[in-house]
């Protein structure tokens, strides 16, 4: 018994010595409570909603004040006919409700009334929901205005009628809200991971010291690691996306070009995080968990494919703001299945853009301080 527990005690002071190893079993449980604990949340709310009242009689504002004080839905714009579109399309909204001309006029007579709800539908999931809070809300306010005319008896046919319309996605088929979100984990997680072992390798193997010796800087060192597995992620991208066209249907009603700019500038963030990862790592094995880590949870939990940002709390959706596929998922739906130009997602473009080039910038100067 004493000799294990001295292997114990042995065991237990390099653990404390290996401040890396310590912080793993500590933080990386409490960090896994706090994610999946706030970021699982099926629940959707703050539903971003655009009204276009025709009627504007009380009977249309009580609809509107309906759907504002259900706690689902925010009101966010007032648009008529001409403005729908653009706001669709630039992800203003995420539902319009429009309100017909003589709707106040007919309730009172005890005629049915057809109030449209326009659903952006690129995300399968909560346009759905979506779908099921406007329908209760309507159906609510139907039974209230027959209970005040005297229509209970009536109830089979309800005065106010949803007709809802998805757009982008008309029959919810859940492969097209998937796939652009299985694209952009599928590129994250092996761009990242290669050229995080890539460097890493080098450095188990001896290797890099005979790179250090060669007339090479590490800015030339960097670019010549990446460059490879850029051409091979892109190759493996762009092959994914037109096997999904041909195995589940998904569409491209946008610019390949357009396409191919997204897809480059996700993937340099990608291989720029990689990049930070090899610099902080010493062996394959901690580069893999370190390059899974800030690739995958972020990926799958912060970005928007699996769970709504508007339905985290405040604190994750600052962290979101800082995650590359939340601009890639906009960007890519926009393109494929959208249909629309740059001018509805640039900021996106842009964003990417911007991480890209601070990650290499910062694996750049850490790497450098390892070459000297």
């Amino acid at each position: 018994m004493r000799k294990a527990l001295a292997v114990g005690r042995k065991e237990f002071q390099q653990i404390v010595r290996d401040r890396r190893t310590l912080m793993i079993l500590l933080f990386v449980p409490v960090f896994f409570l706090l994610l999946f604990g706030y970021a699982l949340n099926w629940d959707i709310r703050d539903v971003r909603l655009a009204i276009d009242d025709q009627d504007r009689t009380p009977e249309s504002r009580s609809i509107v004040s309906a759907f504002v004080h259900s706690g689902y839905f925010d009101l966010v714009h007032t648009l008529d006919n001409r403005g729908i579109s653009a706001a669709m399309d630039n992800n203003d909204v995420r539902a319009v409700l429009v309100l017909p001309y003589g709707l106040g006029r007919d309730l009172r007579r005890g005629a049915q009334v057809p109030v449209q709800v326009l659903i952006n539908g690129d995300d399968a999931n909560t346009a759905t929901t979506v779908m099921g809070y406007s329908l209760t809300i309507l159906q609510s306010e139907s039974m209230k205005y027959q209970r005040g005319i005297g229509l209970e008896a009536l109830a089979a046919a309800p005065l106010v009628t949803a007709v809802p319309r998805v757009w982008y996605n008309p029959e919810l088929r859940s492969a097209l809200f998937l796939i652009p979100g299985l694209i952009a984990y599928i590129a994250m997680i092996s761009a990242a991971i290669s050229t995080a072992l890539s460097v890493v390798r080098e450095k188990e193997r001896g290797t890099i010291e005979q790179v250090r010796m060669a007339p090479l800087d590490a800015s030339m060192f960097i670019v010549g690691k990446t460059i490879p597995y850029f051409v091979i992620a892109l190759v493996s991208s762009m092959s994914i996306v037109l096997v999904s066209m041909q195995l589940f249907d998904l569409p491209m009603r946008g610019s390949w070009l357009l396409l191919l700019v997204a897809v480059s500038l996700f993937l340099m963030g990608a291989l720029a995080l990689g990049l930070l990862v090899s610099s902080l790592a010493e062996t394959q094995q901690v580069a893999f968990q370190l390059a899974a880590l800030v690739s995958f949870l972020p990926t799958m939990l912060l970005s928007g494919f699996v769970f709504p940002i508007a339905s985290m709390p405040a604190f994750l959706r600052a962290v979101t703001y800082i995650v590359p596929a939340r601009y890639f998922l906009i960007a890519l739906r926009a393109i494929v299945l959208k249909g629309v130009g740059l001018a509805a997602f640039w900021e996106n473009l842009v964003a990417l853009a911007l991480f890209s080039t601070m990650t290499l910038l910062l694996a750049s100067v850490r790497l450098r301080r390892q070459w000297l």
